[in-house]
């Protein structure tokens, strides 16, 4: 039966219209005022928002780091991301060293398969650099792989200077995009060894041993070398305005550099780190939480274009995993929660607040990543022929987030107690009422979606 959502705000990147939006089996089949549709099962939306489903291009299920498994698999990780209004997540697929690509992508398909809650997509993770990664590239693209990941940082992930130029040439030549996680490790690896050499092993000595500056540094190195072979990057999860103003000079030089911030850097602050009985423990991320003022120039970034898009680098680990570094900060599990939250946290710290429109909100969490990883037009927009991916938000009254509200398969918030402006009300996923006010309805019909080349 048709499905026909009467009497809402429909809100795209590019503008808002009070309109009916008709939904037939899994697609969008019309938008207008006053539609009538004989066959159609009507639900009033009066008041509400009408968002495209979000889109998290950057998280961790099911993933085996620092001696344990992330606390979120596909099946609770897509859960709590369904439930937070997100309707596709793109994972990493991540072979270890030594692995082909096609070894780490079957992997991944078997994690997710029959499990997933929303629709997914992979990223490919190259932690290797050799003729047999090289024949295999092509074979991602027909398996729509798209983008792919490279580390500066982390031992077991990062390929070196000459490797990850070698790949940007390889991504020029194909068509494909990378982001890059950017640190520097060899300079934490020497703060690290004085940290341990003073004795000094709580968690507040994360911060410390991974600077800004190292980010800002290794974002530098990354563009000129891009700027060389000539090909767009995204840096992922930029942290602090020292990284972004390495992208604006970037910028000024011409090149195309897109970025991607995370929640939690504009929201929390690196003294957080300092909490009583290893609660900073909970905090613990790379790159970490920075201060005030990074939040603040990466809020006007938002606002201004200069970052295109919001995901959670969801990597999620309980308290118990958490404590492994009680002795040793460099041995807590780094990564935060962040799918169930991230939808409502932007529209009431960004849209209620005016640091943002709710119109360059969905540009951020649907249509930006829709487009730069290739599942625009089917996903990132409410249109005609486009998937009926829907989430419907109630602007009205206020809420708090708790752990005890969550479905992720963690026992903490990092955003305990903030209130939230209004609630997502429902989310539809390709046609299908699979979240209603809070109740998750529908939780394995997820589908992988092949992607295409970036269109921004």
């Amino acid at each position: 039966m048709k499905k026909l959502l009467k009497g809402g705000t429909i809100i795209n990147a590019d503008g808002r219209l009070d309109a009916d939006l008709l939904i037939n089996g899994e697609v969008i089949e019309a938008i207008g005022t006053d539609l009538c549709a004989e066959d159609a099962e009507v639900m009033d939306v009066s008041g509400k928002l009408l968002f495209p489903g979000f889109i998290d291009a950057h998280t961790h299920f099911d993933l085996d780091v620092c001696n344990t498994t992330t606390a979120d698999d596909f099946y609770s990780g897509s859960r709590s991301a369904l439930r937070g209004g997100t309707t596709m997540v793109i994972d990493f697929a991540c072979p270890n060293k030594g692995e082909s690509l096609q070894y780490g992508l079957d992997l991944w398909h078997k994690k997710a398969e029959g499990k997933t809650a929303c629709d997914y997509g992979f990223h490919m993770t190259i932690d290797d650099w050799n003729e047999e990664i090289i024949a295999e590239l092509p074979k991602m693209f027909e398996q729509g792989i798209s983008s792919f990941k490279m580390y500066m940082t982390y031992p077991a992930m990062m390929i070196g200077d000459e490797a990850m130029f070698k790949a940007l040439r390889k991504m020029k030549e194909l068509g494909g995009i990378a982001g890059v996680h950017c640190e520097n490790a060899g300079v934490i690896d020497a703060l690290i060894a004085e940290k341990k050499a003073a004795g000094d092993l709580a968690p507040s000595a994360h911060p410390e041993c991974r600077p800004a500056i190292l980010e800002a540094e290794a974002i530098s190195r990354l563009l000129k070398m891009a700027e060389v072979a000539d090909v767009p990057v995204v840096i992922v999860h930029l942290s602090s305005e020292a990284g972004l103003r390495e992208v604006e000079a970037a910028r000024a030089r011409g090149q195309k550099v897109f970025v991607e911030t995370c929640p939690h850097y504009l929201l929390l602050q690196d003294e957080l780190y300092s909490l009583p009985d290893f609660e900073g423990a909970k905090y613990v991320c790379a790159p970490p939480l920075r201060k005030d003022e990074d939040n603040d120039a990466l809020w006007e970034a938002l606002r201004n274009g200069a970052v295109q898009t919001i995901s959670t680098d969801h990597c999620s680990f309980t308290l118990k995993q958490k404590d492994a570094g009680r002795e040793d900060f460099t041995k807590i599990p780094g990564g935060m929660p962040g799918v169930e939250t991230r939808g409502v946290l932007l529209y009431t710290y960004g849209v209620v607040t005016d640091r943002i429109s709710a119109e360059r909100m969905v540009e951020l969490l649907s249509e930006a990543p829709a487009k730069l990883y290739g599942a625009y037009p089917r996903k990132g927009r409410l249109a005609v022929g486009a998937d009926a991916d829907i989430v419907v938000y109630d602007p009205n009254g206020i809420r708090r987030i708790t752990a005890k509200d969550q479905v992720c398969a963690v026992d903490y918030a990092p955003y305990e107690g903030y209130e939230i402006s209004g609630h997502i009300a429902q989310v539809w996923l390709r046609g299908t009422l699979a979240v209603e006010e809070g109740e998750i309805l529908a939780d394995r019909g997820g589908q992988y979606i092949p992607r295409g080349k970036s269109v921004l």
